[in-house]
């Protein structure tokens, strides 16, 4: 390692064992990014403010920036059918490839990652204009999953500005957690990678005990980092009488990978109602479920007729409750959806959820065949 790279990573590791702002872009590979990007934008409110592709100078891809308030995707599809990109939808489909932290020190920090034994998959790129400034340099994580760490000053100089003044938001406005698939086996061997790369802390650890139905179980265990800002659930199958969720996802993505990212809302019966109404299908919820969560959580005042008629799921911890709801798959295989999130202060994931969320999702898996 450069010497003068050295005393540059050491100073900011002595700001903090791995300074992080928050969550950088999300990027998705995907076949047809001109229509993912439509779809982003039609059904979950984002905004479409850039692009790069052969009109702007980049010959091999096109690559729209998405953003809904805090949140940015970029969506990126191949020119070329050998290019990279094709050869990842060819075996995931369409999926997350690119899961971004925003940090102070792009090079700094890629240099501490890698000293840590991180694998890096490309160094340290500048690039700016007058709009903005960014580096960015990128290491491996889980399958073909990478992180980017982002240093950026004023907008993305990458993409080509484009004022969007049609696209209505939904009222998404933060990333609250991204969820990785592993094998079974290797859950606490990507806990032990952030703890030693990005020195993350280990937050929750729910185990097949808490997490299981009848037929099917999982492990997870979430580490968080950036003083909580970050939040990464890790997955991973456990035995059961039948092939759970995650399985299913590792037949289908072929490697690990981002199974669902979960979307912050201030009004999650609103956004739903919205997010309902331009196509978007949820999880079933049966009417059992609302007797039985209504009288474990009798202390919290909500309108549980729309909560039922909207398919919510309510939970609580020590410091509040939450409410949530998750898609039905977003593409064709089995592999990514999303979750909808209103945190009342509850720093959990709803574990009093999980098992009529499994339960909802072996229905799915028995219409596909596949539980």
């Amino acid at each position: 390692m450069d010497t003068d790279l050295t005393l540059r990573a050491q100073a900011f590791a002595a700001k903090d064992p791995f300074p992080m702002k928050g969550f950088g872009p999300v990027e998705w590979w995907v076949g047809n990014a001109f229509l993912t990007a439509q779809a982003f934008r039609a059904l979950l409110g984002f905004q479409i403010v850039g692009y790069a592709g052969p009109e702007t100078g980049l010959r091999d891809r096109s690559s729209y920036l998405l953003r809904a308030d805090r949140i940015q995707f970029i969506v990126s599809g191949a020119q070329e059918s050998d290019h990279e990109i094709a050869d990842h939808v060819k075996v995931h489909g369409p999926g997350v490839r690119d899961v971004g932290f925003l940090v102070p020190d792009a090079v700094a920090a890629f240099e501490m990652a890698v000293d840590r034994g991180a694998e890096p998959h490309r160094e340290a790129v500048v690039v700016e204009n007058d709009r903005g400034r960014m580096v960015q340099a990128t290491i491996k994580a889980y399958g073909d999953t990478v992180h980017s760490l982002i240093e950026l000053e004023g907008e993305d100089p990458r993409f080509e500005p484009r004022e969007d003044t049609v696209a209505r938001s939904t009222g998404l406005y933060a990333i609250d957690h991204v969820v990785a698939n592993v094998e079974l086996g290797k859950m606490d061997e990507w806990v032990e990678f952030y703890d030693r790369v990005f020195a993350f802390t280990l937050l929750k650890h729910f185990d097949d005990d808490a997490i299981s139905t009848e037929y099917t179980a999982l492990m997870s265990k979430v580490v968080t980092g950036g003083d909580g800002v970050i939040k990464l659930p890790i997955n991973e199958p456990a035995h059961g009488k039948k092939k759970s969720q995650i399985q299913e996802y590792l037949d289908f993505y072929v490697t690990p990978g981002v199974q669902h990212l979960a979307l912050s809302t201030e009004d999650l019966v609103t956004s739903i109602a919205d997010i309902h109404s331009r196509g978007i299908e949820t999880i079933y919820v049966p009417h059992e479920y609302y007797p039985a969560a209504r009288k474990r959580l009798s202390n919290i005042d909500i309108d549980w007729e729309i909560i039922e008629r909207h398919s919510i799921l309510v939970d609580q911890d020590d410091d509040g409750y939450l409410l949530q709801t998750f898609t039905k798959m977003m593409q064709d295989r089995p592999t990514v959806f999303f979750e909808f999130i209103e945190r009342r202060g509850a720093t959990g994931f709803g574990l009093g959820n999980f098992k009529a969320l499994f339960e909802s999702i072996e229905r799915e898996q028995a219409k596909r065949g596949n539980l």
